[in-house]
């Protein structure tokens, strides 16, 4: 529209990098071009955010959809619908498909099945392996890769870099921050035997236990630092892990899930039971204080669902021959919200954890924050809506949380993609627009 906006979002509590204040947004060809009172100024379209908070896209930097060879669990359309309706507007997705996403010709057909099909913007990681570790360097570089997933202990999936000798070759291979999956798999083979003897997800976190974690992450720390490679570690679960990254700011970054903040051992498995199963596992409440001791601290910087989904058929495996993994994408929004409704994370902080550090570490263009010239994404969210999450609110595939019942406040309103409506109370709208994001091109974090 010459002249005007395309679309003005008026008087919302608009959280951006300057501080937290009620304002306009005007947005033009998909990105953010004025903020501040626009008056009567000329609009195409007009949201009406008054009484409501908007956050920037939240990012969720650790999704599993499972296209290809798993569609019968999830699929790309069926995860990003599932994110838009919980107010996340870009995804990072992981290799462990089948077959694993380790090569271009694998990363070129996930592409290919995003397009049209995304309702969120995507990345893709590629996985890595002893096979193809010296071609990782050229392979991160690609356009619309997150960079590197090493699994480091075996999970869902094939892909396995389990000897230092390997992953050392894994580190020196590239440049960008390496995300990896921290379990020892020699102690995990060497415990196995204590799942299948206990027979129940209670011993999920017996087999999978604190020293696995840690003896991996500590592994990691020391290959990054001989390597010179920046590291983030997912889904940290552990006190002992936190106290050794809070000294390793210097080569590795932490990652969270709403699980582990909110969940905890053995009350889960009570009451869910296989639902509750993950790698790396629910704990106890011991170490679910110590994540939000890091949290506080300033150790954390990035929350991830982690959105791993499997069958009610297939959870219902006896254990320990039923999967690990849950849906997460779609609730990880609501779960932050009541936890700062209940005092234990500031906005601010909520913005940081879901969209500005993801944005800094991957080195992602135009996305993370609420500012001129970058992408119009928007969370839009009411802090003081009073709502129960359902399984029949679930658009997964799979068609059930972990947190179903779960009395919740704060609740995401709205999602917006590049200036447009893709979510309005619960409804999705349009049809799906995602693109692949753009990244720095050396995609190095600031500091």
């Amino acid at each position: 529209m010459a002249g005007g906006f395309d679309l003005v979002l008026k008087r919302g509590t608009c959280v951006t990098p300057k501080g937290t204040l009620v304002a306009d947004i005007g947005v033009r060809e998909g990105v953010v071009a004025a903020i501040g009172d626009l008056g009567r100024q000329p609009a195409a379209d007009t949201i009406d955010a008054s009484h409501l908070h908007v956050l920037p896209g939240v990012i969720d930097t650790q999704v599993h959809f499972r296209e290809p060879g798993m569609e019968h669990k999830e699929d790309i359309a069926t995860g990003t619908l599932a994110a838009v309706k919980g107010g996340v507007t870009t995804v990072f997705e992981m290799p462990n498909t089948k077959p694993p996403t380790t090569g271009e010709a694998e990363l070129a057909d996930k592409f290919a099945r995003a397009r049209g099909r995304a309702w969120t913007d995507i990345a893709f990681f590629i996985g890595a392996t002893p096979e193809n570790a010296d071609r990782l360097g050229a392979l991160e570089r690609l356009p619309g890769v997150s960079g590197v997933k090493l699994f480091m202990g075996s999970s869902t999936g094939t892909l396995l870099v389990a000897e230092d000798a390997a992953i050392e070759r894994v580190l020196r291979a590239g440049v960008r921050r390496l995300a990896a999956h921290c379990e020892d798999e020699t102690r995990l083979k060497a415990r196995h035997a204590l799942a299948v003897e206990g027979g129940t997800p209670h011993f999920h976190p017996v087999w999978r236990d604190e020293e696995t974690a840690v003896n991996a992450t500590r592994r990691l720390i020391g290959l990054a630092r001989k390597t010179g490679r920046k590291v983030h570690v997912l889904h940290v679960t552990t006190a002992g892990e936190m106290a050794l990254l809070g000294q390793a700011r210097d080569v590795a970054s932490v990652e969270v899930t709403p699980q582990h903040l909110t969940l905890a051992a053995p009350d889960c498995y009570d009451a869910l039971g296989t639902l509750a199963q993950m790698n790396p596992p629910i704990r106890d409440d011991s170490h679910r204080k110590a994540l939000w001791q890091a949290v506080a601290d300033g150790i954390v910087d990035v929350v991830g669902s982690d959105h791993a989904p499997h069958t009610l058929e297939e959870k219902a495996k006896p254990y320990p021959q039923s999967p690990a993994g849950m849906p997460g994408v779609q609730t990880l929004v609501p779960l932050l919200l009541n936890h700062l409704h209940e005092g234990r994370l500031s906005l601010e902080r909520l913005v940081e954890l879901t969209s500005r550090r993801a944005a800094e570490l991957y080195g992602i263009l135009g996305k993370g924050a609420i500012e001129v010239g970058f992408d119009a994404d928007f969370t839009i969210v009411d802090l003081s809506a009073r709502r129960r999450i359902a399984n029949s609110w679930i658009a997964s595939k799979v068609g059930w949380t972990p947190f179903d019942g779960m009395e919740v406040t704060g609740w995401p309103r709205m999602t917006l993609l590049r200036g447009e409506l893709v979510m309005r109370e619960d409804e999705v709208l349009g049809q799906a627009r995602g693109r692949p994001v753009r990244f720095r091109e050396t995609a190095t974090e600031k500091h």
